[in-house]
C-alpha cells in the first residue's frame, strides 16, 4: 500500500485530460491514484507512467479542472507531410 506524501513539483505539458509532473522524489508507480493540488483547487488523477522523477497523470472523469489557465478545447493544426 502506498504511503501518504506531500511534495512541491513542477507541471509540464498541461492539458484538459492530464499533465506531466517533474521533480518527483516519492516512489510512485503507474495505476496509483494521486491527489493533486494547485492553489486552493484539488482533484484526483491516475498515474499513467512514472520514472526518473517524472510522471504522466490523467484526470479522472468527473473531477474538476484545477489548472488556473484557459485551455482551448479545440485548436487549429497546420503541417506538411
Amino acid at each position: 500500500m502506498a504511503r501518504p506524501f506531500a511534495e512541491v513539483v513542477r507541471v509540464k505539458n498541461l492539458s484538459l485530460s492530464g499533465a506531466m509532473l517533474l521533480g518527483i522524489r516519492a516512489k510512485i508507480s503507474a495505476g496509483q491514484l494521486l491527489d493533486v493540488q494547485h492553489g486552493s483547487r484539488r482533484a484526483q488523477f491516475r498515474i499513467v507512467w512514472a520514472g526518473s522523477g517524472e510522471a504522466g497523470i490523467a484526470a479522472l472523469p468527473f473531477e474538476p479542472c484545477i489548472w488556473e489557465v484557459a485551455l482551448p478545447k479545440a485548436f487549429d493544426m497546420v503541417g506538411t507531410g
